[in-house]
């Protein structure tokens, strides 16, 4: 691991001062060359619902989203919200994790041995204030641009599309999806992969959907998205990576490369399967998409509604 942490790091690659990791990939020209791929003006939201039956099941203290309603119709009704002339409305409110649904890790999200993106102290990045280098908020502008899908689970799964959990994906699987779908995958691009655990999840229930064994690509994979430069990749699954994890005493590896020495915005637990349908009938599997976080100024991750447009 801390030879591929090595290997693969971007360190110091766009400045010291540096906020945004491999987004500086995603420029004006690919921005443009992805909303060419715009045709038929047909749109897919690639988000979870963000309910109270959701996934997660407590781990690290991660809750489903909690709504309140604050003022409702009743209350207009009663005439009880103190407004004039028959004035009523309704008002509400969320708690909820940051990352318990579709969403993205922010660069101040992991660590690798007490160090942080760009070679940073974690404790000075990431105080009890939030995150004061790199929070979310800092990608918010950049994060759109020309999207690929590559359907891993229709070209290497089973009937269903699906793979089966602790398949581990790797750049050879990724290179023959592309392949496959006849698409590029390249500098800048903001790659989605579809394993069809998702799809699973709703169909027997979540299960161990949060945290449990999934598909997911491999830690081989960390030389593949280096050398692609490619600006942020999501799956569909809750950790991005194969779970169980490919090697003893270690958790969530690719993580620990890929965020803290790479610089790479990475997604989970986004909804691919509507999108997926559709590129499998049209056959254009590349498309504009925009996925800005929310700016929560300091977090290290946000929930998130991709949209993408074909």
């Amino acid at each position: 691991m801390a030879a591929a942490a090595k290997s693969f790091s971007n360190w110091g690659r766009w400045g010291e001062d540096d906020r945004l990791g491999t987004l500086n990939f995603l420029d004006e020209a690919k921005r443009r060359e992805g909303a060419a791929l715009v045709r038929r003006g047909v749109s897919f939201s690639l988000s979870q619902r963000f309910d109270m039956d959701g996934p997660q099941r407590g781990w690290r203290r991660r809750t489903n989203p909690v709504h309140t309603m604050l003022d409702t119709g009743t209350d207009a009704a009663l005439a009880n919200q103190g407004f004039p002339h028959g004035h009523g409305g309704s008002d509400d409110v969320i708690s909820m994790p940051l990352q318990c649904s579709t969403q993205w890790d922010g660069l101040g999200h992991i660590f690798d041995h007490g160090v942080a993106w760009n070679g940073r102290a974690a404790e000075e990045v990431v105080t009890s204030a939030g995150d004061q280098v790199t929070g979310i908020e800092h990608m918010a502008p950049h994060i759109a641009g020309r999207g690929v899908l590559l359907d891993v689970g229709r070209v290497f799964g089973d009937a269903r599309g699906e793979l089966p959990d602790a398949f581990a994906v790797t750049a050879d699987h990724l290179e023959r999806t592309a392949e496959a779908h006849g698409v590029h995958v390249g500098r800048g691009d903001l790659v989605t992969v579809r394993t069809g655990r998702l799809a699973r999840a709703r169909r027997e229930g979540w299960g161990e959907y949060a945290g449990g064994p999934a598909p997911g690509l491999s830690f081989t994979c960390a030389g593949w998205l280096h050398r692609t430069e490619i600006a942020a990749i999501a799956t569909d699954t809750w950790g991005f990576e194969v779970r169980p994890n490919e090697f003893e005493h270690a958790f969530q590896p690719l993580h620990q490369v890929v965020i803290p020495h790479m610089g790479l915005l990475i997604g989970e637990m986004w909804d691919l399967d509507g999108l997926a349908e559709d590129c499998a009938a049209d056959g254009a599997y590349a498309f504009w998409l925009t996925a800005a976080p929310l700016p929560i100024t300091g977090a290290v991750g946000s929930p998130v509604n991709p949209v993408a447009v074909k």
